[in-house]
């Protein structure tokens, strides 16, 4: 028995949307990064402009210096509207001119004069950036230089951030469900020609053992070419098989005819009566062999049949005749009364002419040796959408007990006449082989017992 596993097209799926999340996860944080990047480049460049402004803004009169806070610095700063702004002017002296006066970067301010620096640092419990700017001031005194310090809390370039990476969230989702869509296409449509493999094996006609000559992606060769070499070995076996059945047919029949002769030929006259005796017994062993054989032998060539012959439509009244005249014997009893009575409508069922004259043959002759006492009717009729063939006799019967048990090999609910089990072993596969079945009608008040065997009609073609 095979292992299920999952299908190919589910690990690939999966090992793609793998890949996929993978990716997506890695644009992302990406993004990430960069939203930040961003958004501290777009409000450094403001919070820089202002503290342009403000150190613009430092004037030296009297020997004294001073600074008047320009409004366009704060309007320029206002744009975030979330962020609230702190101010620092260092004057030469190192002295706080105006603004907060605890503001101190971690850099030294004399790093200034050269670029302005910025740096992130926290003020009054909350994250601020700060930018240092450094002006040269000319005074009586001398040349020094003055410091502005500009600082901004952080929740205008978080929230800008966010609201980057949010978009570039989406955008990588949809890319990404869009990429998995695409590539489950891509790989069911790559993976068409195993279905299509698949599709021809299912198809193909049990008999036809030739190797398989369908087109396939070199990925599938090998595949191929194991199926061909393994229907080129069951070829070879099932030749030896045939050539071993008629070998073994005319092996056992013609030994088993020769002895049945032997037999006869013996004068019973110069015996004793304990001698007759033994060879009623022998003649009976014989007789008995040689049904048994035969049985096995049909038994071989019907299953042997359904695995190489093609079905074809089949007359039910035709093979039921045939059937009829192969079985009864011209040398029956002439007390017996034995009929056939074929449908007035044509019956048609697909099947095989030879296996289901064999089944049918089967279920009269054990009505014959187990059954029939003085009566046997044969009849092919209608039943609905099924053609059905009945076998009645006016015997016993086989009691409701046996009826699930008869249909098997090897069983038989008598023990007399040398009864071998396999009629309707043989009739009961023939019937399951063609979609029917065997069935049994139990013996009542004027009704006699029988056996019955049921097959789909064809249909006919009304177009």
């Amino acid at each position: 028995m095979t292992a299920h596993k999952s299908s190919l097209f589910s690990r690939l799926a999966r090992r793609v949307a793998v890949v996929l999340a993978l990716g997506a996860a890695t644009l992302i944080t990406a993004a990430w990064f960069y939203a930040r990047a961003a958004a501290d480049e777009a409000y450094d460049r403001l919070l820089l402009g202002a503290a342009f402004q403000m150190a613009e803004s430092l004037v030296v009169a009297d020997d004294r210096l001073s600074f008047v806070l320009p409004p366009s610095a704060f309007e320029l700063l206002g744009l975030a509207q979330r962020d609230r702004i702190f101010y620092r002017v260092v004057d030469p002296s190192g002295e706080t001119l105006t603004g907060y006066g605890d503001i101190s970067p971690s850099a030294d301010l004399s790093r200034s004069r050269a670029a302005p620096v910025f740096a992130n640092m926290a003020y009054r419990g909350v994250e601020v950036r700060t930018v240092t700017t450094a002006r040269a001031v000319t005074s009586q005194s001398g040349t020094g230089w003055a410091y502005v310090i500009v600082a901004q809390t952080t929740e205008a370039r978080q929230a800008l951030a966010s609201e980057l990476t949010t978009r570039a969230v989406i955008l990588v989702a949809a890319m990404s469900l869009l990429a998995l869509i695409g590539s489950a296409l891509a790989i069911r449509l790559s993976l068409r020609p195993v279905d299509q493999l698949g599709d021809i094996l299912r198809q193909r006609d049990p008999q036809d053992l030739t190797p398989l000559a369908a087109t396939v992606p070199r990925e599938l060769l090998p595949f191929v070419t194991s199926i061909n070499h393994f229907i080129n070995r069951l070829d070879e076996r099932v030749r030896l098989l045939q050539r071993y059945i008629a070998d073994s047919a005319h092996q056992i029949r013609t030994p088993l005819t020769a002895l049945t002769a032997q037999v006869s030929l013996i004068n019973e006259d110069t015996l004793s009566p304990d001698d007759r005796r033994h060879l009623e017994r022998v003649r009976n062993r014989t007789a008995e062999l040689a049904r048994f054989t035969n049985q096995l032998l049909n038994h071989a060539m019907v299953i042997h049949r359904f695995d190489s012959t093609q079905l074809a439509p089949v007359s039910l009244n035709d093979v039921a005749r045939k059937a009829f005249r192969a079985t009864v014997p011209i040398t029956i009893d002439p007390d017996m009364v034995v009929s056939f009575e074929a449908s007035e409508e044509e019956l048609t069922v697909l099947g095989d002419l030879l296996s289901l004259r064999e089944a049918i043959a089967n279920v009269i002759d054990n009505a014959l040796r187990h059954g029939a006492t003085s009566r046997l009717e044969v009849r092919a009729t209608r039943f609905g959408d099924l053609g059905r063939i009945e076998v009645c006799d006016d015997g016993p019967g086989i009691p409701p007990e046996d009826w699930a048990n008869v249909t098997k090999r090897f069983y038989s609910s008598r023990t007399e006449k040398g009864s071998s089990g396999l009629g309707f072993a043989i009739a009961s596969e023939v019937a399951f082989e063609l979609g029917g079945q065997i069935g049994f009608r139990g013996k009542t008040a004027g009704l006699p017992f029988c056996v019955y065997i049921d097959l789909p009609l064809v249909k006919e073609d009304k177009g």
